[in-house]
């Protein structure tokens, strides 16, 4: 009776480490599982000393977002407002193409993207600009 008692108690034991090892990762693995979006060719200069470069009024700008990123959870915003945005889609990445509002004239501008990833998590990113007055 004693031999059974330690028999299901190893075998409870040996279960339940089984189990844990099963469903932990890594930060690795977890970052392999999901990738996160990612932001390229901004194409407006930033405002960065010691240059101070300042852009035109109403500019016109296009960001390309990783292709997996799930294209419905994009979100653009400038000085913390959405800003509308078009969309085209390709197999390797999805281009935004955006206005600056009249609005924005003489201002500095953070413009902010963000989006999540097909597996689910997210990523932003943001860029500072100085608009020129008009």
């Amino acid at each position: 009776m004693n031999v059974t008692k330690m028999f299901k108690t190893a075998l409870v034991i040996a279960v339940v480490l089984f189990n844990g090892q099963a469903v932990a990762y890594s930060p690795e693995e977890l970052e392999q599982a999901c990738k996160k979006p990612r932001f390229t060719d901004f194409n407006l200069a930033e405002y960065k000393a010691p240059d101070n470069i300042e852009i035109a009024p109403e500019s016109e700008f296009i960001i390309k977002i990783s292709a997996w990123a799930d294209p419905s959870t994009i979100r653009l915003t400038a000085k913390k407002q959405d800003l509308p945005f078009t969309r085209e889609s390709t197999s390797t990445f999805h281009k935004i193409k955006a206005k600056l509002p009249a609005s924005l004239n003489g201002d500095f501008v953070r413009i902010d993207v963000s989006a999540k990833a097909v597996l689910g998590c997210d990523d932003k990113t943001g860029w500072l600009v100085k608009v020129a007055d008009k």
